[in-house]
């Protein structure tokens, strides 16, 4: 296989790794991972059982990606944000070992920047945008624009990651000329 994985980096057996796909110093990838093709995985990141991790993601540095989160392709994670899978953590309580951690969905194209967080049980649209440092406590719709703690919607994004400025529900990149349409707090894209 067309795999780089760098001699500091631990993968466990059983972890699916796709081709085309570099991990770097000291990152962990679990048994039960499964990670796409053309990823790359930054200075120690960790990769937890159960995850699924689509084609093409870009994980940064010091990014832990935990059990009931799902990747889907093209999503970037930017240095030291933070994935959640447990709502009520309890370090005093022993929690029973067949605990079901809440999912996570990150939508194909998604951008997440450093530093932010995503409190677990939430849904990332595709092609949104998590400003830096902002914490995502809730779902967000497709194609929008996100920022602050606690979050709060700021605009919408085209795909090419250019903001968008809607008209009379229509708005046109001004990048790439992929139009599209808002409806009641949903965008769709029109025209590619």
């Amino acid at each position: 296989m067309n795999v780089y994985i760098h001699s500091s980096a631990i993968v466990d057996h059983g972890a699916q790794v796709g081709e085309g796909t570099k991990i770097w110093h000291f990152t962990h990838v679990s048994s039960s991972a499964i990670i796409g093709n053309e990823c790359s995985l930054g200075q120690n990141v960790y990769i937890g059982n159960h995850v699924s991790i689509g084609n093409g993601v870009k994980i940064q540095n010091n990014v832990s990606v935990y059990e009931g989160v799902i990747l889907h392709d093209d999503v970037f994670c930017g240095s030291s944000m933070v994935f959640t899978n447990d709502s009520n953590p309890r370090s005093a309580f022993q929690r029973d070992k067949s605990i079901n951690y809440q999912k996570t969905v990150v939508g194909r194209g998604v951008s997440i920047g450093a530093n932010a967080t995503i409190v677990c049980g939430v849904t990332i649209g595709e092609w949104a945008f998590v400003a830096p440092g902002t914490v995502i406590k809730r779902d967000i719709p497709p194609y929008s624009l996100y920022a602050g703690a606690p979050a709060r919607q700021v605009g919408w994004i085209c795909k090419c990651g250019v903001n968008l400025a809607f008209r009379g529900g229509h708005a046109k990149c001004k990048e790439c000329d992929r139009e599209y349409q808002l409806d009641q707090d949903r965008v769709t894209i029109t025209k590619h």
